[in-house]
């Protein structure tokens, strides 16, 4: 029972995150798993099934506060589901000593890329309210969903990124945008690690409580998406799936670290984490002090 309530737990934390910052559910959610000793393939699948639920109240709640773009969630959405299905199963064919390591280091990857990306370059600004073209969205969806099976999580990491740095959709749509079409990417997932492994390894009570604690989660993450700093919290959680996914490639037969060499590791990591933290939230303040001065020297219309 201890377990599944700090599944729930951790559910609806992620949720939040991935609700606000338009990623990260399936990262934090599967670095969990994956340090609880879960087979790589069973944990992808487990967030994934929970996933169709959370990420369909997610999307429902986004289009209530009006964050929804349907054309993108369309022209990404499709691609994303080929792509997640196609992950799944190579990810099934894989053998747990190969799968976890191999899982690991694209989710450092991905830690790596979000924590990098919000910590230096904040939320992107540019050429807002140009259409975003199919011809761009969808090898992004198809190369996302690809990522998001195999790595237990990509979905949000490369799209949401992909999306901003376009700056032709303003921060709110990419998120609820984004989140929506998840939907469709965790429904194909989860088909084909179905029709892979059916449910071998799968703890259907590790899926109801992550599932019940995304759902909790979903429409408070939606109302929040206007007021949590992104930022900060792009630097936060990258740093929690480097930090996570570092300690399991240690371990793997991989490297096989010793204790004298795993220490200086996790010191300099938490350094180099708690400065990005510190930098990120040094920036915002700036940002945002800075903007009644960028509006004092617009022009008044008259």
């Amino acid at each position: 029972m201890r377990t599944l309530i700090l599944l729930a737990l951790a559910g609806l934390g992620a949720q939040l995150v991935d609700g606000s910052l338009g990623m990260a559910y399936g990262v934090t959610s599967t670095t969990l798993l994956l340090a609880m000793g879960t087979n790589p393939a069973a944990a992808s699948a487990t967030v994934h099934f929970a996933e169709i639920g959370t990420t369909l109240m997610s999307g429902a709640s986004h289009w209530r506060f009006g964050n929804v773009d349907w054309k993108v969630v369309a022209k990404i959405g499709v691609p994303g589901a080929v792509g997640s299905f196609l992950g799944a199963t190579v990810l099934s064919k894989l053998s747990t000593e190969v799968a976890e390591p191999a899982m690991s280091l694209i989710l450092l990857g991905l830690g790596l890329y979000v924590m990098s990306r919000f910590t230096f370059r904040g939320m992107p600004k540019g050429q807002l309210g140009k259409p975003l073209r199919k011809r761009f969205l969808a090898p992004l969806g198809l190369v996302a969903g690809f990522l998001d099976a195999t790595g237990g999580g990509g979905w949000g990491p490369v799209g949401t990124p992909a999306l901003l740095a376009s700056g032709r959709l303003e921060p709110r749509k990419v998120i609820g945008s984004v989140d929506t079409s998840e939907f469709l990417v965790a429904v194909a997932a989860s088909l084909g690690f179905l029709f892979s492994l059916g449910s071998q390894g799968l703890n259907w009570g590790w899926v109801l409580a992550f599932l019940l604690g995304g759902l909790v989660a979903a429409p408070v993450a939606a109302w929040l998406v206007r007021l949590v700093p992104p930022r900060v919290l792009g630097s936060a959680v990258g740093g929690v799936i480097i930090v996570t996914n570092v300690r399991t490639l240690l371990g793997s037969d991989w490297v096989g670290a010793s204790a004298g060499l795993s220490t200086p590791v996790y010191v300099l990591l938490y350094a180099l984490w708690a400065a990005a933290l510190t930098y990120s939230i040094r920036a915002y303040r700036k940002e945002k002090e800075a903007e009644p001065a960028v509006e004092e020297r617009q022009p008044v219309a008259v």
